[in-house]
């Protein structure tokens, strides 16, 4: 029998189709039988799409698109030159420049969103903390001690998170999940203090332009700092995992956490 909580942790993979095609067979079937888990696929998608058109898009007119086909479709001249036989060194530079010139549109809106890249790090880490605070099941394994959890996790993760704070009194470890962080899994623990839900992301950060300096030092990090939508992010990096701290909880009273994650074991 398939268990509800399974079917949760694969339903971002296979609304993303990138589930094998039994996994897939298996969990549309368990969708086609279990009210509770379909209600779920539902409002998931629901909030993707709500989420997802807050990322700026910035698409290349057709007329650009009309001057690149245009020039990349023209042929260069048979004859021979002396572009093409006393310079031979210039038609790959002359070609850069052409392609250079004529993307030039294109280009400058990337440029725009690379200078923003922090900017939707913090909006990818605000959207899964708020995923996590509007849905139905948001812990795929229940705290029962940190040494519980990061195996669970590992086990469904390309990677091994590392946390050595196990949780305490103030800020209790509720469990974890599986996410998803813009392309690839993440690890989610989810603390708590009083009644602020907190999420901490971990993720491969190789190939995102993650913070890792920004503010005063805490432990070991110097992280970075800012507010989204009312909510705090502390993000910062330790080698090959990027870290992202994210709740509604007071920046100080975050930053005691981000103290304690910081620490050696």
């Amino acid at each position: 029998m398939v268990d509800c909580r399974e079917i949760g942790a694969e339903l971002l993979d296979y609304q993303r189709d990138r589930l094998a095609p039994d996994a897939r067979a298996r969990v549309e079937r368990h969708l086609g039988s279990c009210a509770a888990c379909a209600r779920l696929d539902a409002s998931e998608r629901a909030l993707t799409e709500l989420l997802e058109r807050r990322l700026p898009q910035h698409p290349a007119s057709p007329a650009l698109k009309r001057r690149l086909g245009a020039a990349w479709a023209t042929e260069a001249p048979a004859r021979r030159g002396w572009w093409r036989g006393e310079r031979p060194w210039l038609v790959p530079a002359l070609a850069a420049g052409l392609v250079l010139t004529l993307a030039a549109p294109a280009v400058l809106p990337w440029f725009g969103w690379h200078r923003d890249r922090t900017e939707r790090l913090v909006t990818e880490a605000v959207n899964d903390h708020v995923r996590m605070l509007v849905s139905q099941h948001p812990l795929d394994v229940e705290a029962g001690g940190l040494h519980q959890v990061k195996p669970w996790l590992t086990e469904r993760l390309d990677f091994a998170p590392v946390v050595n704070f196990e949780g305490s009194p103030e800020f209790p470890l509720e469990g974890g999940a599986v996410g998803y962080f813009i392309d690839r899994r993440a690890a989610v623990f989810v603390y708590r203090r009083r009644l602020h839900r907190i999420s901490l992301l971990i993720v491969k950060a190789e190939g995102l332009s993650w913070p890792g300096q920004g503010g005063s030092p805490l432990a070991r990090v110097a992280p970075y700092r800012t507010t989204a939508r009312g909510f705090n992010v502390l993000m910062w990096r330790e080698g090959e995992l990027g870290y992202a701290l994210v709740s509604d909880l007071d920046a100080g009273e975050l930053g005691e956490l981000a103290t304690k994650l910081g620490r050696r074991s």
